[in-house]
């Protein structure tokens, strides 16, 4: 499983030991030492990087203003972050930005390769990477939405959809069952290998992006609905039944 990686980190001791650990693993890997750097080498990579590791707290561009840059760039990249701070809110704003995984300090860099090898199983940049959980060859439809589980690819009416792969993932897994409600806890499940500070509300971020990108109406959705108590459902807003009429 050889990735081009980069690793964005200000603190070298750090920086030095995650290099040793991926080049173990057969990875080849560029170490920048702040965020402008960091942006620099993904843009001018002759070939997009399979993996970006990269630190939140860095002078000349924090890592969340990359994420920013990048996401706004439209580019695809896979973003694992690291960083000092704890508490929820970071773990959410980071997953909100376009985070791929979240991992706070101090962490066991087998851990972190363990990390990296799901992410670039789960964002299929090997040959030999599963689909996503649920998935078939085919692609899933539900009324105007398709997802491709070969081709990692959404689309509403016929135009594309971004997604990050954990968005994907969630997708993929209530596109292949629609109609059916999935708790929280299920589909947390398919997004296994986030931090252990990961929670309900991690979902809750993924569906509200979701929704940004595939309803007409976010605030008022008619595919990606919330079943009050339960948790979400995906529905083809085509096949809703008008109310009968009081007689």
């Amino acid at each position: 499983m050889c990735a081009n990686v980069i690793v964005a980190e200000d603190d070298e001791k750090q920086a030095e030991l995650v290099r040793r650990y991926l080049e173990h693993e057969g990875h080849a890997v560029t170490v920048v030492g702040d965020g402008l750097a960091a942006l620099d080498e993904v843009r001018h990579k002759d070939k997009e990087p399979d993996l970006l590791v990269l630190d939140v707290m860095m002078e000349r561009a924090d890592g969340l203003d990359v994420l920013r840059v990048l996401r706004a760039e439209r580019r695809e990249l896979p973003v694992l972050m690291l960083t000092a701070r704890t508490t929820e809110d970071d773990l959410l704003l980071g997953l909100d930005l376009g985070a791929d995984d979240y991992m706070t300090k101090p962490y066991s860099p087998r851990e972190l390769m363990a990390r990296v090898r799901t992410l670039l199983r789960r964002t299929r940049r090997t040959p030999d990477a599963p689909p996503a959980t649920g998935a078939t060859d085919e692609v899933l439809s539900v009324g105007a939405l398709r997802v491709d589980p070969v081709r990692y690819e959404v689309s509403v009416d016929g135009a594309y959809v971004e997604c990050t792969p954990g968005e994907f993932r969630i997708l993929a897994a209530m596109a292949a069952e629609p109609e059916r409600v999935f708790s929280r806890q299920r589909l947390l499940e398919e997004l296994h290998g986030f931090d252990r500070y990961i929670s309900n509300r991690t979902v809750d971020v993924h569906i509200m992006n979701l929704r940004k990108k595939i309803e007409p109406a976010p605030r008022k959705p008619t595919r990606l609905l919330t079943v009050f108590g339960v948790g979400y459902k995906l529905t083809d807003p085509a096949t809703k039944r008008a109310p009968r009429a009081s007689s």
